[in-house]
């Protein structure tokens, strides 16, 4: 496998992880603030593997590493322990 399609993998991971928080999200009252960039990357998710084909330029480590950074990030400032939300949901989700 090449490099370029891990990278696009690990990507399109962090892409899918925070759109796996919708359903949680929803639930409490910043899920609306969220839903207009919910939808945006949903759509960019769509378009994601058209992009990658018509793309010239190769994705970098450097940029893949700081959507990840972005990422963690996100989920740290959100400081909604999964276990803890879930619980009172009554649901149980798995982060990829």
């Amino acid at each position: 496998m090449s490099a370029n399609i891990l990278l696009q993998r690990r990507l399109k991971n962090c892409i899918e992880t925070i759109l796996e928080l919708e359903p949680v999200l929803e639930q409490f009252s910043m899920g609306k603030d969220f839903l207009t960039e919910f939808n945006r990357l949903k759509s960019f998710m769509t378009r994601l593997d058209n992009i990658f084909s018509q793309s010239l330029e190769k994705i970098r480590e450097d940029d893949v590493m700081r959507i990840e950074l972005a990422t963690a990030t996100f989920l740290q400032e959100l400081n909604l322990p999964e276990s803890n939300a879930c619980e009172r949901l009554g649901q149980q989700i798995y982060l990829q």
